[in-house]
């Protein structure tokens, strides 16, 4: 659901318990406010397991990609999945890795807004940085704040601590607006200069 003036289009960002317990929920707003992006919703909340089970995606085409990812992963740094897991199938890895995520986004409150500004996904997303931090160029959210890797966090059979979600299409952007913020309002305002 694209707006039609790109000034106004929104996207949904969640600092994640690594962000929050790091101290970093202002330097984040700090740096998407300074590329003149809004925040127009703004919360911090103890998300519940229902309400993260429902965020993350249950398909099997989702789940078995997060299994395919991990399996890369041990590939590039030689590392030894049947080890790790007892399986090599994509669709068997696919639903711990699922778990790792939910376990980890309960561990401590998170915070979610709505940020709303032009090319608002694509600018969010590039102030982010991608999303395997270790690869974050400095400079970004990621690339600042965390060198955490897949590698790594597998081998503690634990999610990948990056600080940050933020959504990849405008589509996702919408649901995730939905999902997460509901009825409540989204706040219009000018900012300074406008």
């Amino acid at each position: 659901m694209a707006h039609k003036n790109p000034k106004e289009e929104r996207t949904y960002v969640m600092i994640k318990p690594d962000g929050v317990k790091k101290g970093l929920v202002g330097e984040i707003i700090k740096r998407f406010e300074q590329r003149d992006l809004k925040i127009v919703a703004l919360e911090m909340f103890q998300p519940t397991f229902d309400q993260i089970d429902t965020h993350y995606p249950k398909d099997a085409a989702w789940v078995k990609r997060l299994g395919e990812k991990t399996l890369a992963t041990y590939e590039k740094y030689q590392f030894d999945a049947m080890e790790d897991f007892g399986t090599t199938a994509p669709e068997e890895i696919g639903p711990e890795i699922r778990k790792w995520l939910v376990d980890y986004m309960l561990s401590a409150p998170l915070v979610k807004m709505v940020v709303e500004g032009t090319h608002a996904v694509d600018m969010v997303r590039k102030i982010c940085g991608p999303t395997m931090p270790y690869q974050a160029d400095m400079g970004t959210i990621r690339g600042d704040f965390s060198n955490d890797s897949p590698a790594i966090a597998n081998a503690e059979k634990r999610a990948v601590a990056n600080i940050v979600h933020a959504s990849e299409t405008p589509e996702e952007a919408a649901h995730e607006i939905e999902h997460w913020f509901g009825k409540s309002t989204l706040h219009r305002y000018k900012r300074h200069g406008d």
